[in-house]
């Protein structure tokens, strides 16, 4: 065999042999010639993730429903609350007559609702946290919130108006030292023509929204004083005026005088 020639008896080139060219396609966007490729991809393309901070709480229901479950046993509030997808009651405007309390679905979470059994209640689109009547509406707030968020309950007495007649400011008594907070909410509800109710527990506000909410309709009876029309009551109650004189003195002078 010529060592010049393949097996075929092709002729072989002389000289070292020629080096082949691979060419790996890549997925990447074509550079033109004479421009640097960059080292890095770009993230222009990528999705961006928001890493900014969540907004803080804007109630003190979305504050509790954010807190961990006590135990194990733990239960979400009961009540009329609307099923998935429902969408809750048109807004109730002032001086509209319901049979329940409105209950403004910022409140959706709120403990407080658990005890609320003895009248009936539902969620509505409400500028208040609680509709309890006609001209009488009312604000949640808890004083471990207030403590995190002192502005909040001032935006709220502001969204409030003059669209109820008495506005009720329903704070509940969570935190060891109250003094302090209470004192400057008081002034606050004075200076809104707001009246301050105080509950140390769950179960004390829905005492208190019940009791508004049954006695909504019922006259001030109860409320005024009761005036005997006997003789010996009216007389009673003239000498009892005399400030050293009691109700046995009284007695005593009816039987000795007459």
């Amino acid at each position: 065999m010529d060592p010049g020639k393949d097996k075929e008896g092709v002729p072989q080139p002389s000289g070292p042999p020629a080096r082949k060219k691979f060419v790996i396609p890549l997925d990447e966007d074509e550079v033109p010639p004479g421009v640097a490729k960059p080292l890095f991809r770009s993230t222009q393309s990528l999705p961006t993730v928001d890493t900014s901070a969540q907004a803080a709480p804007q109630t003190y229901a979305e504050y509790a429903i954010s807190q961990p479950l006590e135990g194990a046993g733990a239960t979400c509030p009961t009540g009329s609350e609307p099923l998935a997808g429902e969408t809750p009651n048109q807004a109730l405007k002032p001086g509209a007559k319901s049979n329940s309390i409105i209950v403004s679905p910022r409140q959706r979470g709120n403990p407080v609702l658990k005890f609320v059994r003895n009248v009936p209640w539902e969620f509505g689109d409400v500028i208040p946290d609680y509709v309890l009547g006609q001209s009488t509406c009312a604000l949640f707030l808890s004083l471990r919130y207030h403590n995190l968020h002192p502005d909040y309950i001032h935006g709220r007495l502001q969204s409030l108006g003059k669209n109820f007649a008495l506005r009720v400011l329903l704070v509940q008594v969570d935190v060891k030292d109250p003094q302090q907070a209470l004192k400057e909410l008081a002034k606050m509800c004075i200076l809104a023509d707001c009246t301050l109710i105080l509950a140390w527990s769950p179960e004390e506000a829905g005492r208190y929204l019940e009791t508004y909410k049954a006695y909504e309709q019922k006259p001030a009876d109860l409320l005024m004083e009761k005036l005997e029309q006997d003789f010996v009551s009216r007389v009673t109650e003239c000498l009892t005026t005399v400030k050293s004189v009691n109700k046995t003195d009284s007695q005593t002078l009816l039987t000795t005088f007459g």
